[in-house]
């Protein structure tokens, strides 16, 4: 339907103008009694035409006039024009929204995308400030699958380095108990003692520097108590993952590239990208008018750092993978990191792909400096078990209205989907600060409340004894709450792809709160149950594909739906 009516409308144009290729982007107007549609392309094209945008608006307005799928058009404004759509035109092309709620199955000739995110640092627990890159991640994941793109989902762990030299000097020192025998708390506080020690003896970080270079050197004991420690981390680890949905297709610490790293310095050195700099650490440099700082590549004495390990990476999807692009779920404060990175990449003259550091905003909290070294992480587990509690005292308060077969199945799915969809709500790349009234939040823009209006919607289909309502062929008019229903739902297949290309999952958490909101409006204003034939039938079938469509929604930004609440 867009796109035969955008025909039309170059059809005018090039007839009237002479003017050919236009690109029309049509939205849905803030304001209900602007229409269906609108567009602003009268006022793009005015200084290209040099001619007032009103006239230009004017032409295309009557010249969509008399449309099969328009009922009436109009100019508004500084040049904007309006169209609202033929009742039967807005159900139809709802087939579009049907359809979007099903995957993809492929897409012919795509190259995978690879998405990194979470990147948790071993012998540390997840914390709060992970939740961003993991969830906005495979968020990520989820809508790419979704629309058909192939994805590869990787965790890259921070398992390598002089932080395991530090781990391994605490333990000799202090360690009450082999690494088998140590819980991820246990190997926490042995870390922050280290740097507590170091304060007053510098010795300790020689002596973690030296440990670390026997263990990249291949130290048997020393590999023996890394793996160990891997092993430790990642049990704790993958419990939280599996309780927030995410899954990844492969996971690569950084020690998977240890025999991957030579051959790039080698090449790297022969195309003369690194040359030697102070201290006789290995460094590359970048030209002026880039901005760019030198980049150390390889530390004086051998020690590979971030740069060496990230470089093998690249290298090594490339050649296994073949992706057409490469995004990175990271700090916006690793910015400069990845301009190196990218550059590096660059001047070693690869077929690379599309390399793409998608931002992270920092965060920051109301009530806790946030420092691993000092030992005052705020756990991800503790946050979600504290969502779970709130959400169970919730539905204390609400017991005798509340409808459930488990009360703990549903306290997990409000509480851990209110402290997700807190994050997945906001911009990624704003900071934003982490605040518990806010993020569990039980009313407005939350989760609790997107799920209730799942099981709203699923409560009615129940009561209406319609398995799978369908839309009607035919509708010869339509009520302003259905229209405005109707119109949101269209918006659907839009959102998902705007989330994907902007890699931006706030957009879609934006677009099923509006939902949502007009859903409820429908059902508090329009009776669904008690209204006649024809009209109880469209009702029904619409709450189905709302109830489908915030089902889908939901599931791609990783949170559950209750059938009952």
């Amino acid at each position: 339907m867009f796109q035969k009516i955008t025909a039309r409308a170059c059809e005018v144009l090039e007839k009237e103008f002479s003017i050919k290729d236009v690109t029309f982007s049509w939205r849905r107007p803030q304001q209900k009694d602007h229409g269906d549609l609108a567009t602003s392309i009268a006022m793009q094209l005015g200084k290209q035409l040099k001619k007032n945008p009103l006239e230009i608006a004017k032409v295309i307005a009557e010249g969509l006039q008399g449309h099969p799928e328009i009922e009436r058009t109009e100019v508004a404004g500084p040049g904007y024009v309006n169209i609202w759509l033929k009742p039967q035109a807005l159900m139809s092309a709802l087939s579009e929204t049907i359809g979007a709620c099903s995957p993809i199955l492929t897409r012919k000739g795509e190259k995978p995308v690879i998405i990194e995110y979470s990147q948790p640092n071993i012998a540390k627990p997840l914390g709060i400030h992970h939740i961003i890159t993991t969830i906005v991640g495979q968020s990520l994941v989820n809508l790419h699958r979704h629309l058909g793109y192939p994805t590869i989902a990787i965790n890259h762990l921070g398992d390598w380095g002089t932080q395991f030299g530090k781990l391994a000097v605490a333990l000799e020192l202090w360690g009450n108990s082999s690494v088998d025998e140590c819980t991820l708390e246990d190997l926490l506080n042995l870390y922050v003692r280290f740097h507590t020690e170091a304060e007053t003896d510098a010795t300790l970080e020689d002596r973690a520097r030296a440990a670390f270079l026997k263990l990249e050197q291949g130290d048997p004991g020393l590999r023996a108590f890394w793996k160990s420690v891997v092993d430790v981390t990642m049990q704790e680890i993958n419990t939280t993952y599996e309780r927030l949905g995410v899954a990844f297709d492969f996971v690569h610490g950084e020690s998977f590239y240890e025999d991957k790293m030579l051959p790039i310095i080698e090449e790297g050195k022969k195309k003369g990208v690194f040359k030697t700099g102070e201290k006789g650490a290995l460094i590359a440099e970048f030209p002026p008018e880039t901005h760019i700082p030198p980049a150390i590549v390889l530390k004086g004495d051998g020690a590979t750092i971030y740069h060496t390990r990230d470089l093998a990476t690249v290298r090594f999807r490339i050649d296994h993978f073949h992706p057409e692009c490469i995004i990175y779920l990271v700090d916006t404060a690793q910015e400069n990191y990845f301009r190196q990175l990218f550059a590096m990449v660059g001047q070693l003259g690869w077929d690379v792909p599309t390399l793409e550091h998608a931002q992270i905003g920092r965060m920051s909290f109301t009530d806790r400096n946030m420092s691993t070294r000092k030992g005052n992480i705020l756990r991800l587990k503790e946050v979600l078990d504290e969502g779970v509690k709130r959400a169970q005292a919730v539905i204390a308060e609400h017991r005798d209205s509340i409808q459930t077969d488990s009360e703990d199945e549903l306290a997990e799915m409000m509480g851990v989907g209110s402290v997700v969809y807190g994050i997945l709500s906001q911009n990624r790349r704003m900071s934003m600060v982490f605040d518990w009234d806010k993020v569990l939040s039980l009313e407005g823009n939350s989760a609790p409340y997107l799920q209730y209006t799942y099981a709203r919607s699923r409560s009615v289909l129940r009561k209406g004894e319609v398995a799978s309502p369908t839309l009607p062929t035919t509708v010869a008019a339509l009520t302003d709450h259905e229209r405005s229903l109707v119109s949101t739902l269209l918006e659907f297949p839009g959102a998902l792809e705007d989330a994907r290309a902007s890699r931006m999952p706030h957009t879609l958490a934006n677009y099923l709160y509006a939902l949502c909101q007009e859903f409820n409006a429908f059902y508090n204003t329009e009776p669904i149950l008690k209204s006649e034939e024809p009209a109880r039938s469209l009702r029904l079938a619409l709450t189905s594909l709302v109830a489908t469509v915030l089902k889908t929604g939901a599931e791609i930004l990783t949170l559950r739906v209750p059938e009952r609440m």
